[in-house]
């Protein structure tokens, strides 16, 4: 259950700063209404406080948070922008999960 709870923490943290900076980008780089910014500055909010509801200290939870971000960008980019990822950014993105799975859940004396 605490791997699950983590893991949920860090998928709306990451929908949360993803999601705030594809409307931030809209506003600025597409010419979409400013209306997207004050949404996606307000989900870039939301991101800095559902990070701190993980269990661990301010470093891991941001080392560990990286490799999320890298995984929920590709499928982000896949799912809104058509980007087709290739073996090497599945092969990245695996990298990046094990390094996850290591950091965060690896047994400690």
């Amino acid at each position: 259950m605490i791997v699950l709870k983590a893991l949920a923490i860090f998928v709306l943290a990451g929908l949360c700063e993803i999601g705030g900076g594809y409307l931030i980008w809209q506003w600025l780089r597409e010419g979409k209404s400013g209306w997207l910014a004050v949404a996606g500055a307000v989900l870039l909010v939301l991101y800095g406080v559902v990070a701190t509801w993980q269990d661990t200290s301010f470093g891991k939870t941001y080392a560990v948070y990286g490799a999320i971000f890298i995984v929920m960008s590709i499928i982000w980019a896949r799912y809104f922008d058509g980007f087709r990822p290739d073996r090497w950014d599945v092969i990245g993105g695996t990298i990046a999960m094990l390094g996850v799975a290591i950091i965060l859940f690896w047994p400690r004396p």
